[in-house]
């Protein structure tokens, strides 16, 4: 069998980087170019030192990009809208990782980022990018629009609820722990190391963009308002989502694991962690570094109508580049985990 190739553009960040990482370890791909405007000309492990010896990969231009079966887009926000011709001339198949394609109404996402939308007329091409959620049609795609890494976690954690509408859509309220990777790896005032190190600092206690990715898909025929807030905290990888829920009737713990097996129990990434003891009984982002697991758990507040349902990810890997992988096996119908088996570390 002939293997697949693949072009990553804008390889030299974190996420671009993560997905080499993967794709040069897949059975079935030929990673052929990797792009960087400001490191073209330079070997991969300029920027990513773990490829050393993996691969001698050197980065090249955009404008040198050749025509391959698949084509990642790990570029910043608003470079695939606006160059999108282009990349479909130089790819059959498009994995877009940017927030350009995600959402299906022009208006919503003019709401949330504040400017039009460059291609409108193409948003419906891209299946937004949780397989979890979008299985069928990924199967069939030829564009997918990978998921934020804040609306993965919140979505994949509320998701079983708002699809069988045992929450009240209007109260949910969700708080995201994040790691500095989320910021990319652009030096900022933010990211300097005296002013980053030990902080726990509320970020977008309002606003956050990745609310519209949620409103699209827990919209399930009720309208929806999720409550969020986003805080970093003294980690570099890691999305740890709190969610607050109110249930329209009595949910006993029996119900809640009967509800999660029922939508979860086949996925392959997703794990339900909920134990009575142990430091680990809840969902912990350390433990998923690497990994393409979303780890989901609840509880029950005993004093009161809620429901706290907690989920870990990394947001490396299930919220970008893993999840990006997961979706071309999807598309390409290799099994979902190929190139996604690494379990995690313990300790970290």
């Amino acid at each position: 069998m002939s293997r697949i190739t693949v072009a990553i553009a804008g390889a030299s960040g974190y996420t671009g980087g993560e997905l080499l990482r993967l794709l040069l370890f897949h059975p079935h791909v030929e990673v052929t170019q990797v792009t960087s405007e400001r490191l073209a000309g330079k070997f991969v492990h300029k920027a990513h030192p773990n490829l050393r010896k993996a691969t001698s990969l050197r980065f090249c231009s955009l404008a040198e990009l050749e025509p391959c079966d698949l084509l990642f887009l790990a570029l910043p926000h608003g470079e695939a809208m606006h160059n999108i011709d282009a990349f479909m001339q130089k790819g059959r198949r498009i994995i877009d990782l940017s927030a350009d394609f995600r959402l299906n109404d022009a208006a919503a996402y003019e709401k949330w980022y504040r400017t039009p939308h460059a291609r409108p007329e193409l948003l419906h091409k891209f299946i937004y990018g949780i397989p979890e959620l979008h299985r069928q049609e990924m199967q069939q795609a030829t564009h997918i629009s990978s998921a934020g890494c804040n609306a993965t976690a919140t979505i994949l954690a509320l998701y079983p609820l708002f699809k069988n509408g045992l929450v009240e859509p209007e109260r949910t309220v969700v708080e995201v722990k994040v790691g500095s990777s989320e910021g990319g790896n652009r030096a900022s005032t933010a990211s300097h190391h005296p002013e980053r190190s030990g902080c726990v600092r509320s970020f977008m206690p309002a606003g956050h963009r990745h609310v519209a990715e949620m409103v699209q898909e827990l919209d399930l025929g009720a309208p929806v308002h999720i409550h969020f807030s986003a805080t970093s905290i003294d980690m570099v990888r890691g999305v740890l989502a709190t969610c607050h829920v109110f249930p329209k009737s009595e949910l006993t713990e029996k119900d809640l694991w009967k509800l999660y097996r029922r939508e979860y129990g086949r996925e392959p990434f997703i794990r339900i962690v909920k134990e009575k003891d142990g430091i680990y009984r809840y969902p912990e982002p350390k433990l998923l570094i690497g990994t393409n697991f979303c780890d989901i758990g609840f509880e029950r507040d005993p004093h009161s109508n809620r429901l706290v349902i907690i989920s870990a990810i990394d947001n490396l890997m299930k919220g970008a580049a893993g999840q990006a992988v997961q979706a071309f096996n999807l598309m390409h119908g290799f099994p979902e985990n190929t190139g996604l088996e690494f379990p995690g570390l313990h300790p970290v």
